[in-house]
Formats: C-alpha cells, sequence, structure tokens
C-alpha cells in the first residue's frame, strides 16, 4: 500500500506513522496478511479540492504505478454538497482520500493514524455487499466515528468514484475543521518569519523602557485601559500582516461552497496570524520584564514618577512598554518576506502547489 501525501504537514504524518503501520494491520487484520508501507509526497491537490477530481487523479495515479491500494492524505479542507468531507473511499480501487483539518487539532498524528489504519483495513477486507454493490453497510471507521464524532456517513452518487463517504456537520464538526485548519498552518512558525518585526519590537521597547514619559504613563494607566492599549496593539498588527501580505482570500466563484471555502480560509488565517502575534507579544512582555529589571533604577523611578518601584510597578510598566513595541513591531513587519507571512494562508500554500508542479513540468 502506499500512502500519497500532500507536501509539507501530511508527508510528515504519513512519514511518522509509515514505520508502524505494517505490524498494526498485520495484528489488526488477523489473517496473516503482511502490509507494505510506501510514503509518496507530491502535490496531487494542485489545482482543484473537488473530491471526485481528487479521486480519479489518485486512482489514475495508482493504475500507473501499479498500486495495491492508496490512501491519500492532504490538509486541504474539502466539501462535498456543503459538507466538510473527513474521507473519501472507493472499495472496488482499493483507494481513500483523507482530510486532515476535520480529524481536530488535538492528537493529531494519533487520530490520522487510526483514521489510516480502518480505512485500509476496510479496503483490504471482504466487501458487505458483493462485488457490483457498494459496501454502505459496512462498518468502516466505526472505533473512529464513535470515538470522533460528529463524524459520520452519506450517500455517495453512483457516477462517482467513491462508494462511501464520511463528513463532519453542525457547529462542532465546524469548528473541528477550524482548528485542525490552524493547526495543519503551524502558527508557530509565523514567530521566525517575523524576525524583522521582532527586531522592531525589540528596539521600540528597549528604548521605551528607560523612558520617563512611558513610566508615567504606565502608572497613570487603569488595568482596563492597559487591555484596552494591548488589544489595539495586537489588532494593529494582526491587521496590518494580513493587509500587507495579502492573506485574505477572495475567491471568484459565487457558489456556496466557495464562499464557504473563503470564509474557513480567511478564519484559519486570522487565527493563525492571531497566535503568532500573540506569542509575540507573550515574549515581549518577558524580554521587556527582564530588560526593566536590569536597567531602571528604583531611585530615578521614585523621583520622575512618585511612586515606588516594585514587582507591580515591573509588571506594569513591561505589559505597557509591549503594547509600544507591538506597533513598533508592526511598522517593521513592512520590512518581513511576504512569503514567510504567506505560509500561514491555506490559499497561498496551494499558490506554491501549483507552481511546485509547473516546475516539476518544466524540468
Amino acid at each position: 500500500m502506499v500512502l500519497l501525501a500532500d507536501p509539507d504537514a501530511p508527508t510528515e504524518i504519513a512519514q511518522r506513522m509509515a514505520p508502524i503501520l505494517p505490524t498494526r494491520l498485520a495484528d489488526k487484520s488477523g489473517q496473516g496478511r503482511r502490509f507494505d508501507v510506501e510514503v509518496v509526497s507530491e502535490p496531487f491537490t494542485s489545482g482543484t479540492e473537488d473530491p471526485p477530481t481528487l479521486m480519479r487523479r489518485i486512482m489514475d495515479r495508482g493504475r500507473a504505478e501499479n498500486w495495491d491500494i492508496v490512501v491519500a492524505l492532504t490538509d486541504l479542507p474539502l466539501h462535498s454538497h456543503g459538507r466538510k468531507l473527513v474521507v473519501d473511499l472507493s472499495h472496488e480501487h482499493g483507494l481513500a482520500l483523507l482530510s486532515l483539518p476535520p480529524l481536530g487539532g488535538l492528537r493529531l498524528q494519533t487520530r490520522a493514524r487510526r483514521a489510516v489504519e480502518e480505512a485500509v483495513l476496510g479496503l483490504a477486507g471482504p466487501r458487505a455487499t458483493g462485488a457490483d454493490g457498494p459496501p454502505q453497510s459496512q462498518p468502516l471507521l466505526g472505533p473512529f466515528v464513535g470515538r470522533f464524532a460528529p463524524v459520520h456517513p452519506v450517500p455517495v452518487s453512483e457516477e462517482e468514484t467513491a462508494d462511501l463517504r464520511y463528513v463532519v456537520s453542525g457547529p462542532r464538526g465546524h469548528l473541528r475543521v477550524l482548528v485542525g485548519m490552524v493547526r495543519a498552518n503551524r502558527p508557530w512558525r509565523l514567530v521566525p518569519g517575523l524576525s524583522k518585526a521582532l527586531a522592531a519590537a525589540l528596539a521600540t521597547g528597549a528604548i521605551a523602557t528607560v523612558n520617563s514619559t512611558i513610566w508615567n504613563l504606565a502608572e497613570a494607566l487603569s488595568a482596563p485601559r492597559l487591555v484596552i492599549a494591548m488589544v489595539g496593539s495586537v489588532a494593529l498588527m494582526l491587521g496590518w500582516l494580513i493587509v500587507d501580505a495579502q492573506l485574505w482570500h477572495r475567491s471568484a466563484e459565487v457558489s456556496r461552497e466557495a464562499r464557504q471555502r473563503a470564509r474557513l480560509y480567511n478564519a484559519s488565517t486570522v487565527m493563525t496570524v492571531g497566535i503568532g502575534v500573540l506569542v509575540c507579544y507573550g515574549g515581549l512582555v518577558v524580554i521587556n520584564l527582564v530588560w526593566a529589571l536590569f536597567i531602571i533604577n528604583d531611585r530615578v523611578f521614585a523621583s520622575m514618577t512618585r511612586t515606588p518601584l516594585h514587582a507591580t510597578e515591573y509588571v506594569t510598566l513591561s505589559w505597557f512598554v509591549a503594547s509600544v513595541a507591538t506597533v513598533g513591531g508592526a511598522l517593521g513587519s513592512g520590512l518581513e518576506s511576504d512569503d514567510a507571512i504567506r505560509a500561514a494562508a491555506y490559499s497561498k500554500r496551494e499558490q506554491e502547489r501549483r507552481q511546485m508542479l509547473q516546475d516539476d513540468h518544466g524540468d
């Protein structure tokens, strides 16, 4: 069998599960069967997010290479008739298409492995309704569905390559897909991509920490105003990054599914970039606090603010300076490489995959 994985996160997940799959599948099959697992990484979703089209691509690829079973992994959120697809299966051709975002953001590796195991065992096992009928009564993914509801089966058109489909639905399903998309984006990778913005923020914070006007402002501001300053600075940097790097997804299609995809893309982008900015903000608070402990003289501070310098004053000052520094970082983010920031957006990663496929054909 072959794990056909999109580049980046799906390939990493496939490579981590591949060494243990043969033993686990052999033990679970209980028929003395042996499974050889190969990982193939290629952008098979390039240019389309239509499940029937992807299933035909996978089928053609499997036939060309004479693969017995193909399980394709992608981190794109796929839709089918307004529902969010988890897995498409074709027992006749030995194919499975698994979308990772509906598995959620926690324990993704374990959930993906269990889904692959259930899919392979279902594809390799006996059919429930004979050779000519779709195995709709087969309890495929039964443990997976029970453990990770709200996944449930839906009917499949006879014209499609797939004969069994599982989807997620409802508010919980929508939330799982959104969290899974953010997890697939790996927002912690955005922080190294903001190196120039961080440099500008650190420089701003270092100067602001020793400024007596900032001392007086920090002492004069109440906690609600400090919160407003924090939210405003984070929102400013978040908005600037999205606008400057052109992360906002606008679909040229007018269909309902296209609008749903655009909303998902934009929500995941806002959450991904927002998490990255909040991580930067938290780091600035800690760095500013350490810098203030090292540089500020308590007698000078007390003479300028008429307030003794205690732990509360250190924390308040560091908090306010982090907000000021974040605004400086937003200005410095204009020097960032758009490619580093665009990696946080699904739609931009799809463009990269298209370019990768074009380069391969050009070679």
